[in-house]
């Protein structure tokens, strides 16, 4: 059997940098060996790319310290021409120029910015390589929130309210604060993994969250907190374009609780080292729904999913009120660690890891 070779693309000049390369490991640790030849391609934070080590085991957290791509590994770049398309060469040392391999479909296990935004999207489609994932327009809108709620608002589907905060826009007027009320999310209009994210309870404290969030974007979304439920659907496309949801998956935070009439009381939330160092958030999977409202959250999943023009692979994350299911945000290459929602979901679906990445890979060389 002709085996297929997956470049696998980790790191990034991406604030999520490290998240990826704990991702890139696990999907290189899953990898079917049988049916597929992995290179690992690392892109450091200053943007160089180099060919990774076959061994995984930098790829890990080791307690709390993340990984990162090491800068001094041999360097290669991937043909952006028709005559060169998917030959992977190495750019110095004796090698220069010799092929490291031609690649028959990428896999961009990358978060964040100048990764999951459309841009390496875009230099894939300047090679001609098949890859893993939605492409260059809905890899932007899902990337920006802004967009993203445009564009879901646009089709119909439930969102909540928000303020964009654009360059020379120092805080919010106070007619934006009534519209909003208290708490607010403070958020880098294009980030992930709740990096530069703030919650704000106190009007007081509003104006550092600002600060915060532009550490990390000029561009700020301040959102109105939603009472409800957190809950994760996974959305993933099949070979013959069969785009199916997951069984949702529902999050519980330590520190947030809530009372009798469903107001919070707690200022705990999902932020980074909930989600990747302490290991303390636990969930329910499947979540604790009706089967009617599990169908309506697998609905509005693959609708959002076509609303942003998605295509492999997304992940619909919504809070679940006394209203009805409210979209909160879309993810369009999810995290890939042992602990994501992502491939748990799936796996909870009866799709197991290696089969959920084969199934990836397959549907980005039908799509060509």
């Amino acid at each position: 059997m002709n085996r297929t070779t997956v470049a696998v693309l980790y790191g990034g000049r991406s604030t999520e940098h490290s998240v990826s390369c704990v991702s890139a490991g696990a999907v290189m640790s899953h990898l079917d060996r049988t049916r597929y030849d992995v290179i690992p391609v690392g892109i450091t934070s200053s943007g160089i790319w180099t060919l990774g080590p076959d061994d995984v085991s930098d790829l890990r957290i080791s307690g709390r310290t993340m990984p990162v791509v090491d800068p001094h590994r041999p360097r290669v770049s991937l043909g952006l021409s028709t005559e060169d398309r998917g030959v992977l060469r190495y750019v110095d040392g004796p090698e220069a120029g010799e092929v490291v391999a031609r690649v028959d479909v990428v896999f961009p296990v990358m978060h964040g910015t100048y990764a999951e935004d459309g841009t390496v999207q875009g230099m894939l489609e300047l090679s001609g390589v098949p890859y893993v994932g939605p492409g260059v327009l809905s890899s932007a809108a899902g990337m920006d929130k802004e967009f993203t709620k445009i564009v879901l608002g646009a089709a119909g589907l439930p969102i909540g309210r928000q303020v964009v905060l654009r360059p020379g826009a120092e805080t919010l007027t106070a007619r934006e604060r009534e519209h909003l009320g208290l708490p607010l999310f403070v958020k880098p209009a294009r980030g992930g993994s709740s990096i530069g994210i703030s919650k704000v309870s106190r009007a007081e404290d509003l104006d550092a969250a600002i600060a915060e969030a532009r550490r990390f974007d000029p561009k700020v979304i301040i959102e109105a907190a939603i009472v409800g439920r957190e809950v994760e659907c996974g959305v993933l496309e099949h070979p013959d374009g069969r785009v199916e949801a997951s069984l949702p998956a529902e999050l519980h935070i330590p520190g947030e609780s809530t009372d009798r009439e469903g107001e919070s009381q707690g200022e705990a939330f999902y932020d980074f080292d909930t989600k990747y160092l302490d290991d303390v958030c636990t969930f329910d999977l499947p979540a604790q729904l009706s089967g009617e409202e599990t169908a309506r959250l697998q609905r509005l999943a693959v609708e959002a999913f076509h609303a942003l023009e998605a295509t492999g692979l997304s992940r619909v994350d919504f809070f679940v009120t006394a209203d009805g299911p409210v979209i909160n945000e879309v993810n369009t290459m999810p995290g890939f660690t042992p602990i994501s929602m992502y491939p748990q979901m799936w796996a909870a679906s009866g799709v197991d890891y290696p089969e959920l990445l084969s199934t990836l890979v397959q549907t980005a060389l039908a799509r060509g």
